[in-house]
């Protein structure tokens, strides 16, 4: 079995974001810290290279592979914010259509800007995903 590549690490979030180039995406990536934190009750800590994530799970599907993830995280990549939170949690479709300008996949979501959300949304979303996950894969 394969192992994860994104794994959490004691590399610095602040450090992090401010090597950022740009100045906006440093901004938003700021406030995304202090809003996931508020919303997940979880310090902000580095998965990988470029994944900021609030608490983590653990997982196990039934072909057997398990590893661990962020409750909620998100990536600050040159193209656009990358949101990641629960793919299925109920209502997400309804919340999403809420959320303002984004583009979306199974369990990302895509932003150019934290201003095109709606913020009061965006927190409701991270507080969903996280009770989501924790009930499905409890500690």
């Amino acid at each position: 079995m394969a192992e994860a590549k994104t794994r959490p690490t004691a590399a610095s979030v602040a450090d992090f974001i401010a090597g950022l180039e740009d100045p906006k995406r440093r901004e938003d990536a700021t406030a995304l810290v202090a809003i996931l934190e508020d919303e997940t009750g979880e310090p902000a800590t580095m998965w990988g290279s470029s994944i900021i994530g609030f608490g983590r799970y653990h997982y196990r599907y039934a072909s057997g592979h398990e590893g661990d993830a962020v409750l909620v995280g998100f990536s600050p990549r040159k193209a656009n914010l990358v949101l990641y939170m629960s793919a299925d949690e109920p209502g997400r479709t309804e919340r999403l259509s809420r959320l303002g300008k984004h583009k979306s996949g199974k369990g990302c979501i895509y932003v150019n800007r934290l201003s095109d959300l709606d913020e009061t949304v965006l927190r409701e979303m991270a507080r969903v995903s996280v009770a989501t996950l924790k009930a499905r894969y409890p500690a």
